[in-house]
């Protein structure tokens, strides 16, 4: 049996100041998966592979695919970088999965500005690109897991202000969740549960409406608060308070 790895790469929220904003390297065996794409991804993984000791620091190069769990910037600024270094660094497309509701503005509404005309002569007209020059977008699909590799992943929507979904991706006998960005939902944390590893965001407002207050998390029962990691932190977080362990950059968790 593969051995199954979890490295993140970032941990906080979208206005952290200490830490990258959420991004995770999943790794089962020699094969990997990049969980979200926020900016700037290679720096990154160069640094989050050196603080984890591999031999080798991850690229771009070495994930079979990104998922993106929705459009907002700390999950998805990096994606223009991956693409790019995919395509003229590699020579290849960059294959992303994503629900087609997630993805649905991706060009249009992200990326088009900056990478769908491309002039390398100024006497020449542009030339017109499109999402499919760059990307192999594989679809999510919330009814059947979707297979990419030895990754089959399944999602669930989350209840956040723009479309997102939560992820479940088995591997190598194995199960790992993760929550995406979410307000507060038993059914999801539900649908989590039976994950070996569950990373789940979190908050130290009680109140929010966008993003999981901590405190409802510690409320949990112990068996399954045992299984998640937190992430999505902001820099004045208290884990000293939290019950649950919160994610470290750099660190290797096996699922």
């Amino acid at each position: 049996m593969s051995v199954v790895r979890l490295i993140p790469m970032g941990v906080g929220e979208a206005f952290s100041a200490r830490n990258y904003t959420t991004s995770l390297a999943l790794g089962s065996g020699d094969r990997w998966l990049l969980i979200d794409c926020p900016h700037p991804i290679r720096k990154m993984l160069r640094e989050g592979s050196e603080s984890a000791g591999l031999a080798r620091p991850l690229d771009i190069g070495d994930f079979d695919a990104v998922a993106v769990t929705h459009l907002h910037a700390d999950h998805a600024s990096g994606l223009e970088d991956f693409a790019y270094f995919a395509h003229f660094g590699l020579g290849r497309r960059a294959r992303i999965l994503m629900h087609p509701m997630a993805s649905d503005r991706l060009w249009s509404g992200m990326l088009a500005a900056g990478m769908e005309r491309v002039q390398f002569d100024p006497n020449q007209p542009p030339m017109k690109k499109s999402l499919a020059d760059y990307f192999d977008l594989m679809d999510l699909d919330e009814s059947r897991p979707v297979e990419c590799g030895p990754f089959a992943i399944e999602c669930r929507r989350t209840i956040h202000p723009v479309p997102c979904y939560a992820l479940r991706i088995r591997t190598a006998g194995r199960v790992f969740g993760f929550s995406a960005d979410s307000a507060y939902d038993p059914g999801l944390i539900d649908w989590l549960s039976s994950a070996d590893l569950i990373v789940h965001e979190a908050t130290d407002l009680a109140h929010s409406r966008v993003h999981t207050p901590c405190s409802k998390l510690a409320e949990l029962p112990e068996s399954l608060r045992s299984k998640i990691r937190l992430t999505h932190l902001p820099d004045d977080f208290d884990a000293s308070t939290s019950g649950i362990e919160p994610l470290r950059e750099g660190r290797v968790y096996f699922v």
